[in-house]
């Protein structure tokens, strides 16, 4: 049986209280009774409940982060970055993939008001925002924006479509499509304002296709390719649907980048090694994932920030799979 506070009391010769101001490090105790108990503490092979401790001392020191998903590259790489900004900082992340389900929401908002949960980082299409905000903790968002009071961090959607059309126009393709995400996203609407708005200014039209972006339907692909070969230039708004599109039409005869050119989106570290390597967009995921959990720790302090929806870069990286 795992010893107890009351056993550390009991070892040390104290109440139980005296023990609970040692481990939580708040009121005066002597200093050899401090130096007593934390000798028991250690003799018994004591671990200090945290939860228990942020129940009585309202400092849990745990970060929420709300995800959709965990595959394939993105948030795998952004709970990395906010895990280890805060490690850096004492913190604890406790990450939560609700999978777009508003039950699963509903489920963890319970979570958070029992436990004690410091602040929140949502990564997802959130759909119980209002009851989240219920809960009177910070709340910060990464790559959307899901109310215009709540502070946000996201990539520059807008720069990437125009950056992806630029590229795909400069390298002669004149008919374009766009294989992109459910069109509900904030990023898929921004990605295909910008590529739109550069296309409009060369008179060229794209032809837009949804897909899932993590699980693409690789037969409905090859069907739209298929029933379209006109097609020379693609901005496929993930690199898992790049690959999948780049793979379908050289199966079907096309090649890349002399009939079809092909950008992709977040520069996931395998695409230089397909063939041909893949020209991408790449956003700054790591930077993301650290400047919101910076932002969200000034939030807990009280402090105000000076940007409420902050706007990262993107670059595009080019390949071969371009002209």
């Amino acid at each position: 049986m795992k010893p107890t506070i009351k056993d550390v009391a009991k070892k040390a010769n104290v109440s139980i209280s005296t023990v609970s101001r040692v481990i939580n490090k708040r009121g005066y105790v002597h200093e050899d009774t401090r130096l007593l108990i934390e000798k028991s503490i250690k003799d018994l092979g004591f671990v200090p409940n945290q939860l228990a401790r942020s129940l009585t001392n309202r400092s849990s020191k745990i970060i929420a982060v709300i995800v959709p998903h965990i595959g394939p590259y993105f948030y795998g790489e952004l709970l990395e970055s906010i895990e280890s900004q805060a490690q850096a900082n004492g913190y604890k992340i406790m990450f939560f993939n609700v999978q777009d389900d508003p039950e699963r929401e509903l489920e963890y908002i319970r979570f958070f008001k029992q436990y004690n949960i410091e602040g929140i980082i949502v990564a997802s299409n959130f759909q119980n925002m209002s009851k989240l905000d219920e809960i009177k903790v910070p709340i910060i968002t990464i790559d959307h924006i899901l109310d215009e009071n709540i502070p946000s961090i996201t990539a520059d959607s807008v720069t990437a479509g125009e950056l992806a059309a630029k590229k795909l126009i400069e390298g002669g393709s004149k008919h374009l499509a766009v294989f992109r995400g459910p069109s509900f996203l904030m990023t898929t609407i921004e990605r295909t304002l910008g590529f739109n708005k550069v296309l409009k200014k060369h008179n060229l039209h794209a032809d837009v296709f949804d897909f899932d972006l993590v699980n693409p339907d690789a037969k409905l692909i090859e069907q739209v390719l298929s029933a379209n070969p006109h097609i020379d230039g693609i901005f496929a708004y993930s690199d898992t649907m790049a690959l999948v599109i780049s793979s379908i039409l050289q199966r079907l005869g096309r090649r890349v980048p002399e009939d079809v050119q092909i950008i992709g989106y977040d520069n996931t570290p395998f695409v230089e090694w397909i063939h041909p390597p893949l020209t991408t967009i790449s956003q700054p995921i790591n930077l993301l994932g650290k400047q919101a959990f910076i932002n969200l720790t000034r939030l807990i302090r009280g402090d105000e920030l000076s940007t409420l929806h902050e706007v990262m870069n993107v670059e595009l990286v080019e390949r071969k799979s371009t002209r």
